[in-house]
């Protein structure tokens, strides 16, 4: 990665392999027989890596990652690995993200032209992730899924949902995306956070990038490392073996995938104006475009989030028509994942009718 780019870093072909495996209950028989499916999938012109695993008898959870480009699918086993006996639980790198990036002919290193030339969109990516969906029914012999995005992927999955309800059972939203571009006045209570603690290296950081919008990813990226120092400060962390690289990820290939794709998808969702790269997250506004969503929804919202806070989701989900919807607000959480997240996301997948 060139070292111009590299400043906007910020912190947030492999063969086909499945297998069915034995699953011994406590009287050493085998009740059922797990599915487990690691494969690029062709999906609108490139390959995608998607992971498969869980009881094939079950529902399928079609998980969106974050950021973009922040692919979970290293710290599957730990984050959701419960989930697999009563699901199908998959796993997506997103275009531009992780090993999907990685296996189409991406540059050494990432360039302006480059971004230029291969702009990522939301309307791209939301028929992504319906073209995943169709896939997942018809490979897996099921009628419907459970989407469940978190963060980017909740912008990602409601456009999803919303054009394509037939396809899916509930959206369950985590870290509700309704607009991304930070205004003025949250700026402003940011700074306030920051003086009241006589936060210095906050300060000048908000004082060098002052107020919002930016032209330039970098100082979306500074912005976005003040929020994510306060969110930690205020919030309960995830257990610490959450985020710990599963042993197939860890190697050099795949970080440099993962790292540069986490460029890549950053600088298209903010945006570059020297580079000419357009905002995927200055098109979204949940509440001009997406009230009306044509499935059960749940949304969980910490309480603690500053990136996507708890005032604008609820006015959102008080606004929206949905068959049925619920709004977990969850005190000492913040924008990430953490283990209330997680148990009230086991919560509401348990509780979603699929029959």
């Amino acid at each position: 990665m060139s070292a111009k780019l590299s400043l906007f870093l910020f912190s947030f072909l492999f063969p086909f392999w499945a297998s069915a495996q034995g699953v011994q209950n406590p009287d050493n028989k085998f009740s059922t027989r797990q599915i487990h499916e690691e494969q690029y999938v062709p999906i609108n012109g490139i390959e995608q890596w998607v992971t498969i695993n869980g009881n094939p008898a079950k529902p399928i959870i079609l998980f969106l990652h974050g950021g973009p480009g922040s692919p979970i699918t290293p710290y599957i086993d730990v984050l959701y690995k419960d989930l697999e006996k009563d699901f199908i639980v998959v796993q997506w790198d997103q275009r531009g993200s992780g090993r999907t990036y990685g296996h189409n002919n991406p540059p050494e290193e990432l360039t302006p032209e480059y971004l230029k030339a291969h702009p990522l969109t939301l309307d791209q990516m939301t028929n992504d992730g319906i073209t995943l969906s169709q896939y997942l029914l018809q490979h897996l012999g099921k009628k419907k899924i459970i989407l469940s995005g978190t963060s980017w992927g909740s912008a990602l999955g409601l456009k999803i949902a919303t054009k394509a309800p037939e396809l899916f059972y509930a959206y369950v939203g985590h870290s509700q995306i309704v607009n991304p571009n930070f205004s003025t006045e949250r700026y402003a209570r940011l700074y306030k956070m920051a003086e009241d603690k006589k936060d210095n290296d906050a300060l000048k950081i908000l004082n060098t990038i002052g107020q919002p919008p930016y032209a330039s990813a970098k100082n979306s990226g500074l912005l976005y490392r003040v929020i994510k120092k306060y969110e930690k400060a205020n919030s309960t962390p995830a257990p610490e073996n959450w985020f710990v690289l599963a042993p197939e990820y860890d190697n050099e290939k795949d970080r440099k995938n993962r790292e540069d794709g986490d460029d890549y998808s950053f600088v298209n969702f903010v945006g570059d104006q020297k580079l000419g790269v357009q905002s995927m997250g200055a098109s979204i506004d949940m509440m001009k475009d997406n009230l009306n969503v044509k499935v059960p929804l749940y949304l969980i919202q910490g309480e603690e989030d500053i990136l996507t806070p708890k005032e604008m989701s609820r006015k959102y989900f008080d606004a929206l028509k949905a068959p049925k919807k619920e709004y977990f607000l969850l005190p000492k959480a913040a924008h990430g994942f953490n283990q209330s997240v997680v148990d009230t996301q086991y919560k509401i997948f348990r509780s979603i009718k699929t029959n």
